[in-house]
């Protein structure tokens, strides 16, 4: 949509028409029965925009297409007679053929050779930028849904391999608009194949609604399932890693080694498994994704049973669920014992606490002493400074009744000064009383 002027409104929100044309990012495209589908997904990690672009010019007719044109991550070219639809997602880019069906692969053919009928040329299928993840030959054809023979034709035009399929849909007369037909095997080719069997009636808007759920639904299903060869990936180092945390609880718990020693290994555990969960954290949270837009296209189906044949939801059910259910286990053990890692990590840290406490009242316990044995040591310091003061104060009256004895008076300056002593002690321990006193007052 292009860019519109709100006059009568406040100025737009950056994202507001991005955000309003998400909704129409990727329309369903329009079949005309009978038509074949021929879809590749692929994996676009390491490739870029310019790479498919590149490859796109190669349709015939569009020899000038521009980057620009991709931006949108959706495109649909027409062609001579057929178009190319060109999605791209986080992690894979789908590619779809829309072309007319083959004369041989008429409702009622015998396993019909379909690789060399694709429109674009076996070579550019080929030459598709990325790895291959879905790659399916969806075959639509109006056929007699009633037909007693329904199963047995389809199974026929797939090709060996037992079939699950189901009735889908109402119409305004509460009966099936279709049915889909598959067995959810790689041919020889490479592609998997579907068959999609509607009504008369059926619109070819309708007709490209389904061939999109079905396409999405194994798409999905298929990136879904990448969780799985991780989570088994990862279920020896987890079970190791689990001995290995009860190990070190078991060791904590006995006090036999250094808490050192016991952190250096819980550290070193620790890292092994953030760096399990930083590394897988995406693809197991992808997967939940996925399988819940498996979920839901599976319900926008609107399955009915359809005679002798497991619907395509019993299936998802009964072959997708359990590895869903392995995924989703393997990561909550691995958020499990990241918890119980913290956990020890905390116990262990409670007693280096307290061996630190301890070690600090031992400390301290000291260091009281010790004060206590310096204050006994100050006193008897103060006790001899008290002496050595009053001895020099003495000696200075000595030299002074000398001095008057010398001048002329009358008086015996060794009895005058003895005399004197007991005062001048007196004096000197009531100056650093009050010198005590000054200093605790100005701390206080």
């Amino acid at each position: 949509m292009n860019e519109v002027t709100t006059l009568n409104l406040p100025i737009d929100d950056e994202l507001r028409l991005q955000l309003h044309n998400e909704v129409h990012a990727r329309p369903p495209a329009r079949v005309r029965l009978p038509a074949l589908i021929v879809y590749v997904a692929v994996l676009n990690e390491g490739i870029g925009r310019e790479q498919e672009w590149q490859h796109l010019k190669n349709l015939p007719g569009h020899g000038n297409l521009t980057l620009d044109q991709l931006n949108g991550n959706f495109l649909r070219l027409r062609c001579d007679g057929f178009t190319v639809k060109w999605e791209r997602h986080t992690e894979f880019t789908r590619y779809s053929v829309v072309q007319a069906l083959p004369a041989h692969a008429e409702w009622g053919s015998e396993f019909p050779e379909l690789a060399s009928a694709v429109v674009t040329g076996p070579d550019w299928l080929r030459n598709i930028p990325g790895k291959t993840v879905a790659a399916i030959h969806l075959g639509m054809l109006k056929a007699d849904l009633k037909a007693s023979d329904l199963v047995a034709k389809s199974r026929a035009w797939l090709g060996e391999g037992s079939v699950v399929g189901s009735r889908m849909g109402n119409t305004s007369e509460g009966v099936p608009h279709s049915c889909v037909v598959t067995h959810f095997r790689i041919g020889a080719d490479g592609f998997e194949r579907m068959l999609v069997l509607a009504t008369e009636t059926t619109s070819e808007a309708r007709a490209g609604r389904i061939s999109q759920r079905l396409l999405e639904l194994e798409t999905y299903r298929l990136m879904a399932l990448r969780g799985l060869p991780v989570a088994k990936a990862l279920s020896p180092v987890l079970a190791e890693a689990e001995s290995q945390l009860a190990d070190i609880t078991a060791r904590l718990e006995r006090k036999g080694d250094s808490d050192q020693a016991l952190l250096d290994v819980l550290v070193s555990l620790a890292t092994r498994v953030e760096r399990a969960t930083a590394e897988h954290g995406y693809r197991f949270s992808a997967t939940r994704a996925y399988d819940t837009l498996v979920s839901q296209r599976i319900a926008e189906l609107r399955e009915r049973p359809l005679e002798g044949t497991q619907t395509l939801g019993e299936f998802m059910q009964r072959r997708l669920s359990p590895a869903m259910a392995t995924v989703s286990a393997t990561w909550q053990r691995l958020a499990l014992l990241s918890e119980r890692i913290s956990r020890t990590s905390a116990l262990l840290r409670t007693r280096v606490d307290i061996a630190t406490e301890t070690q600090n009242q031992v400390l301290l316990e000291k260091l009281t002493k010790g004060q206590a044995l310096q204050l006994r040591l100050q006193s008897t310091v103060e006790g001899l400074s008290i002496a050595a003061i009053s001895y020099y104060v003495v000696s200075l009256l000595l030299y002074g009744a000398k001095a008057l004895h010398a001048a002329g008076m009358p008086m015996d300056p060794e009895v005058a000064v003895g005399l004197l002593v007991p005062l001048v002690l007196w004096l000197v321990w009531r100056t650093s009383r009050k010198i005590h006193a000054k200093l605790k007052a100005s701390d206080e």
